[in-house]
């Protein structure tokens, strides 16, 4: 699925002041910390309405009556919408995955239901007013006339003869079937001495981001603006041509600052289309907010895999071959990516091991919940979830030490092509787990864990060794006639030098919390000679910059990164070719060293920036043929995905009598290719931690048998808070990714991706002299405490 790219440049950063590797502070958090940052729910336009959203309480219903009155009659209320009132639009919500030679079922969703609802919280009608707490008042006068039918929210049940079916039209609750496979699966099984199996679920849970999504649209002279908390303004605005029937060129989206989004703000929601229709319809701004309970509701779910694992493999402990068969919860409706997600399931499936065969089979399922999408890590947690925990159970099948089964299976030699068709472009998997050992000290982990039993006392050591796909990436392995997404997956860079000698950089990606404003700063920095608080990186705003393709898959740095690298390249040899006219000397013998542009040899020739920007933009002297200004635009698309890694370690101790399980220690070495600034990738490292931390310990969106959502606020959905996340302990080595000319890869979702199998692989570990041997997260004190109590029957 791609190969290393050909484009593999010197790994020196080509010139500057060396700000590139630095940890340095971040440029925005002055404003963020300060709470002078603008999100979407601070921006109020002059007679803004305010929308609250009617929304079913049933999970499976006809829609037989809807009566509005009432609410159209109170005070201050401007209009009242349902459904029917949307006829206008163009289109209902797409959805972007057509892999080529694959049915996918994909039933009509528009912003407002139609005749029928699929899951609860399902928007049926919406009311405008003056006054947003009046208007949710006036929502609930909205009477709706519901004729409920049988529910399902098993997606095994949903596949068998007789169940309730979600969308009659199709006959079948069954979304799609895929495969990807490679090697001679049936071969390898055949011949294996032994074959492990496990069936493993990884449970639903929310992205929860700290603020709830937002969107206010205007619609004024024949153009509209939407302002939305989203990870995806670019894309937006793409969608909200398609659906609402309006000429691409007259619609801005902005996203402001992004109060967190890891996944669940990739997505161009009903509220936002909306808000957008109502704007126009009304001649008026329109303003939504979400409460906690309707992002609970309806911001896309994550995960909700049910796994059927097999693993061939020699008793001297060679792995085979993995054969997995995914069955994925996809819910009543699909957004824009929704199928798509299980399928990079199949991306890392063989982890970072020499596997000679792997398959995945992917079903799809709808049932009466809502959608489930992309959150932090897409798949990939899954993947790695289902392959690290199952590498421990086969170890103790093997009679084989955990971490030497890893080591014996290791991939060495890079670039390395995988049996289903992706290339790894470069890795060190022994280094990474060498260094967390190193930290961790197994040995005396070994020798207290010893003591500590004896005085009763369990405490366990799980690992994860892993390796992750990001940097999204070459379009033409995830386009139309590769992976089947509709689109293209490059990404856009301007660099423009202003002419007194500072910079402004438009990026189109949109940052939601990596510090993109920073680390695109340093590497402009190192090409044009600046301290990186003389360059403003600009994002986020549709009217901007040229288009782009925005955030997600950990393709920020390695794909925007580069494409402002490459434009900021741009830049330094058009200077170069400057100041080499004005000295008299060859544009070769220019480098950038200590803030200027110097001649090599003779550094007191020199001219800065400044000096470089006045003769181009005064352009009296510029050489034979060239250009005025200093302003370069980059589209960059890579060959191939790039492949970061690495090993964590996690000690638990676990509470015998109660269940509780507490992290006493995590160490996390990474690999991300070069790091441009250490202290942004703790950051994330944390980050995703914290997030892992919570699905394997705390989180689950639950349903009950009627598909009522009982997780719907954070008193019934668990948190990790400070008190339960431990001081994480990072590492990093660096082996350059030779995709891209700046070496990285990626690191937003990697420790979310290790983390998981880490914690139940120590969980596991502190309880097996107890007779556990298999635990499906969350390990909560009550499933924790009942599988101990199992064992000692």
């Amino acid at each position: 699925m791609g190969a290393p790219g050909a484009e593999t440049a010197e790994r020196e950063m080509p010139g500057g002041n060396g700000y590139v590797g630095r940890a340095l502070k971040r440029k925005e958090d002055p404003r963020l910390i300060t709470g002078r940052a603008t999100y979407v729910d601070d921006l109020v336009l002059p007679s803004t309405l305010y929308a609250a959203i009617v929304r079913s309480p049933e999970a499976h219903a006809r829609i037989t009556a809807i009566d509005t009155s009432a609410a159209a009659a109170r005070e201050g209320v401007e209009a009242v919408f349902t459904g029917e009132d949307l006829a206008d639009m163009a289109a209902p919500c797409p959805m972007v995955w057509v892999p080529p030679g694959v049915e996918v079922h994909v039933p009509e969703h528009w912003p407002l239901a139609r005749g029928k609802v699929g899951y609860v919280g399902q928007a049926v009608a919406v009311v405008l007013g003056d006054d947003k707490y009046a208007v949710v008042d006036a929502a609930e006068q909205v009477v709706v006339d519901y004729e409920p039918l049988p529910v399902v929210v098993d997606p095994e049940a949903a596949l068998e003869e007789g169940a309730p079916i979600v969308h009659e039209q199709f006959g079948t609750n069954k979304v799609f079937e895929w495969s990807l496979a490679g090697g001679d699966v049936e071969g390898v099984f055949a011949a294996a001495d032994v074959v492990l199996e496990r069936r493993i679920v990884n449970h639903r849970t929310a992205g929860a981001a700290i603020e709830p999504r937002g969107a206010l649209a205007e619609w004024r002279e024949g153009h509209l603006t939407l302002w939305s908390s989203t990870q995806i303004p670019h894309i937006a605005r793409v969608i909200l041509s398609i659906q609402l029937g309006i000429s691409e060129e007259r619609i801005r989206v902005v996203a402001p600052e992004v109060g967190g989004g890891f996944g669940s703000k990739l997505q161009v929601y009903g509220e936002e289309v909306l808000v957008a229709w109502c704007a126009r319809k009304t001649g008026r701004p329109v303003k939504w907010t979400a409460t906690r309970s309707d992002d609970m509701l309806t911001t896309h779910h994550g995960r909700d895999q049910i796994d059927y694992v097999r693993i061939a493999a020699r008793r001297d402990g060679k792995m085979t071959g993995i054969h997995v068969r995914v069955i994925q919860d996809c819910g009543s409706y699909h957004l824009i990516e929704g199928p798509v997600i299980p399928t990079f399931t199949s991306c890392v499936i063989s982890g970072v091991y020499d596997f000679d065969a792997v398959q995945t089979d992917v079903v799809g399922v709808f049932t009466n919940k809502f959608t489930t999408d992309a959150i932090r890590g897409a798949g990939r947690p899954e993947a790695t979830h289902l392959l690290e925990v199952c590498v421990d159970q086969l170890a103790d099948e093997l009679g084989i030490d955990r971490l030497e089964l890893r080591r014996r299976n290791f991939i060495t030699e890079f670039p390395n092509e995988r049996p289903h068709g992706f290339v790894y472009d470069s890795g060190d998997y022994h280094g990474t787990l060498d260094r967390c050992l190193e930290l961790l000290d197994l040995d005396a982990f070994q020798r207290e864990q010893a003591q500590l039993r004896e005085r009763g006392v369990h405490r366990g050591v799980g690992f994860s060794t892993y390796v992750e796909i990001c940097g999204l990436g070459p379009s033409r392995a995830l386009g139309p006639d590769g992976w089947g997404m509709q689109g293209g997956y490059f990404e856009s860079a301007q660099v423009r030098v202003l002419p007194t000698g500072t910079a402004m950089v438009y990026t189109g990606t949109s940052p939601h919390g990596q510090g993109l404003e920073t680390s695109f700063a340093q590497i402009v920095a190192d090409r044009l000679g600046l301290d990186p608080d003389a360059i403003e990186v600009i994002h986020g705003d549709t009217n901007t910059g040229p288009f782009g393709k925005d955030t997600y898959g950990s393709r920020s740095l390695s794909v925007g990164g580069e494409a402002v690298a490459r434009a900021a390249q741009k830049v330094q040899d058009k200077a170069k070719r400057i100041v080499a006219h004005k000295l008299e000397a060859a544009p070769e013998d220019i480098e950038v060293s200590e803030g200027a542009f110097r001649v090599k040899g003779s550094p007191e020739q020199a001219l800065s920036l400044a000096d470089v920007a006045t003769e181009a933009y005064i352009p009296a002297d510029l050489p034979e043929g060239m250009e005025a200004g200093l302003d370069e635009i980059c589209f960059y698309d890579p060959d191939n995905f790039v492949w970061p890694f690495g090993a964590h370690a996690c000690v638990t101790e676990v509470d015998v009598e109660t269940g509780r399980v507490e992290i006493v220690r995590w160490i996390a070495v990474d690999d991300c290719g070069r790091a441009v600034n250490p202290k942004l990738i703790d950051g994330q490292v944390h980050g995703g931690a914290a997030h892992a931390i919570g699905q394997a310990l705390y989180e689950q969106i639950r349903y009950d048998e009627n598909g009522q959502l009982v997780t719907g606020t954070f008193v019934d959905y668990g948190l990790p808070t400070a008190a339960e996340i431990p001081s994480f302990e990072t590492a990093r080595t660096e082996t350059p990714s030779p995709t891209n000319t700046l070496g990285v890869k990626g690191v937003g979702e990697a420790a979310t991706i290790a983390a998981t199998p880490a914690i139940v692989n120590s969980v596991l570990d502190a309880l097996r002299p107890l007779g556990v041997s298999y635990l499906d997260m969350p390990l909560t004190p009550e499933r924790v405490w009942a599988a101990i109590q199992e064992a000692r029957r």
